[in-house]
């Protein structure tokens, strides 16, 4: 029975840490920038849907329309501050020496974390109204809310949604181009910055969305977004930056690392991770499914 209790635990954890990954493994195979910042846009996600689920409730409407709520939070969120990011800072750093684009985005971090600050205070949120929709499941002995299991779909309809995108459209044909080579996209008449843009849009959005459909799971405070960052982290180093297979394998690997630490050595929750991205760094340095280069001549 604790096996099948981790099992539940550690599916649940991957599937919200996916989505985060999922929009950072993106960000990095189109503009080659790993992104500090994009914990930040999670956290950002995460209080627009506590501001905009209290709004919805104190207009008196079902509770059903908060998860339409949370959607558009985290397209507000998205189609307000990375249009202006990717263009006014990020676009200017294209190129330039990996550390300092690091250093770019580490700043935006510190940044959106005290702007969070400014607008939301240090008081934590609560989201409890879609949380409750689904009701509870009873699995045997193991009872879950219905919310986590709704939570398990969603982040499948994302990697699948996702791929499908990319591999069996037009515009996905497009990005994949610009990943492979920009410089050869923009030869052949592909508006390379136009796909940045709005890879990065759809970037934060995964972010935001995830930090959305979380919400009502956590306390919405401040320090979210740096909890996040390292763990999604850990998530893409496993799986292969630019992967998203790789971004699916690795949040299991990690959901199910953090969940047996948790169950038989809660001291050991964050380290479980470590450990398990140690392990896999050891036998496959670039992550299990690192994207092949073309070798430079």
């Amino acid at each position: 029975m604790l096996a099948l209790t981790i099992l539940f635990d550690g599916i649940i954890y991957a599937s919200w840490l996916f989505i985060v990954a999922l929009g950072l493994t993106l960000v990095f195979g189109v503009l080659k920038i790993l992104n500090i910042a994009h914990g930040s846009f999670y956290a950002v996600g995460a209080y627009v849907t506590a501001s905009f689920v209290a709004w919805s409730v104190a207009l008196g409407l079902s509770p059903v329309w908060s998860l339409l709520a949370m959607v558009l939070a985290a397209a507000a969120v998205a189609l307000v501050t990375a249009p202006l990011i990717e263009r006014f800072l990020l676009r200017s750093f294209y190129g330039r020496d990996e550390v300092l684009l690091v250093l770019v985005t580490y700043s935006l971090f510190l940044i959106l974390e005290d702007a969070t600050k400014l607008i939301w205070g240090a008081v934590p949120y609560y989201v409890t109204e879609p949380y409750m929709l689904f009701g509870l499941l009873e699995m045997g002995p193991l009872s879950y809310v219905g919310y986590d299991f709704t939570l398990i779909g969603f982040a499948i309809v994302c990697g699948l949604g996702v791929w499908w995108g990319l591999n069996r459209t037009r515009t996905g044909k497009i990005v994949l181009a610009v990943i492979h080579s920009n410089e050869i996209a923009a030869s052949m008449g592909i508006n390379v910055a136009r796909v940045c843009t709005w890879a990065f849009v759809f970037g934060v959005f995964l972010a935001s969305l995830a930090g959305a459909m979380t919400a009502p799971m956590i306390s919405v405070q401040p320090g979210l977004a740096s909890g996040v960052i390292i763990v999604s982290f850990a998530v893409v180093i496993i799986g292969g930056l630019g992967s998203i297979q790789g971004a699916a394998i690795g949040a299991i690997i990690v959901g199910l690392a953090r969940a047996l630490a948790v169950h038989t050595w809660p001291a050991a929750e964050l380290f479980s991770i470590y450990i398990a991205m140690a392990i896999v760094l050891v036998f496959r340095p670039e992550g299990l499914f690192q994207r092949v280069q073309a070798r430079k001549i």
